[in-house]
């Protein structure tokens, strides 16, 4: 497999997996706000920190209102991950690839794309804003099965499966830290808040009923992040999907440098109990697990991709 080719499969799956888990952020927040008593109130600007842009966004709008924020989340081309951009990205790399591809596939995110961008403006209002999320998230999920159940288990899918397992792991982190972040902002009074606040979470990855089924404790934020951190068997949780990085790197050659890293990953979640430490602790730990991430890919690109331009 040509390198550029390994490239571009990897960020149509990275992509497709951003775009899905940026709709889920926003609609964290947005069922926060109908969730929350009366008197409480969520920062949007936590969405631009926790999500690494803070830099862009501050080039172009003033203030980090509701609507600045998910406008910038959703629809912005001048914001490279925003829902809208990540999916043209997702298509340009389809697009180029198609050989590798079924037909359904470039039909399937030719769709997504078009939906994405003829309805960007009911993603923004508020009143719109749960149908268009929902509909992002359930054509990311049909490409993805779609995939899994139509291309051939090769070199090919298991840079699908590097760049699906690398994204969603970062973006499981980063709502994980939402519920951290906003706990942190709030007041003594907060405690009323808790358990809203982390069944939004949970929800917001589709892991409501595998929390209640395999935790079987109230809701709260350090079963919570134990379960979204270490489980092994819930295909959203960091540790579930550090094991597809370590299982699909052993299948492709050269991969002693990703490995390594994974590695270190890997012994960082087992030694590291979320219920044992305090809620300061639980972020510094989420920001080192997300540096660590970015190594991953570093290590990755190292290994397979083509060298950017001197």
């Amino acid at each position: 497999m040509l390198s550029r080719v390994a490239e571009r499969v990897y960020w149509m799956a990275r992509y497709l997996e951003r775009a899905e888990n940026t709709a889920r952020l926003v609609s964290v927040y947005a069922n926060l706000l109908l969730d929350l008593p009366k008197g409480y109130t969520v920062g949007w600007h936590t969405l631009i920190t926790i999500t690494g842009i803070e830099e862009p966004f501050r080039k172009h709008y003033e203030q980090a209102d509701e609507r600045s924020v998910v406008r910038f989340l959703l629809t912005d081309a001048h914001n490279t991950s925003s829902v809208l951009s990540a999916l043209a990205g997702a298509r340009e790399n389809v697009r180029t690839t198609r050989d590798l591809f079924p037909a359904e596939a470039w039909e399937a995110v030719n769709e997504l794309h078009l939906f994405a961008r003829e309805h960007a403006l009911g993603g923004v209002n508020r009143s719109q804003r749960h149908d268009y999320l929902a509909q992002i998230v359930h054509g990311c999920q049909q490409l993805a099965g779609l995939l899994a159940g139509t291309l051939s288990h090769d070199a090919a899918y298991d840079f699908v499966r590097l760049g699906r397992n690398l994204e969603r792991a970062d973006m499981t982190t980063r709502i994980l830290d939402v519920g951290v972040t906003t706990l942190q902002e709030q007041d003594d009074g907060a405690a009323a808040l808790l358990s809203t606040l982390w069944i939004n979470v949970l929800r917001s990855l589709s892991a409501y009923q595998m929390y209640r089924r395999h935790v079987r404790a109230s809701v709260n934020g350090r079963d919570v992040s134990a379960f979204l951190l270490g489980d092994a068997q819930f295909p959203r949780s960091v540790r579930y999907c550090v094991d597809e990085l370590d299982a699909a790197l052993r299948r492709l050659p050269r991969s002693e440098a990703p490995l390594h890293r994974i590695a270190h990953i890997s012994r960082l979640l087992t030694e590291t109990d979320p219920r044992a430490i305090d809620r300061e602790a639980l972020h510094g730990f989420i920001d080192d697990l997300q540096l660590e991430l970015g190594q991953v890919h570093d290590a990755i690109a190292g290994t397979w991709f083509p060298a950017p331009p001197g």
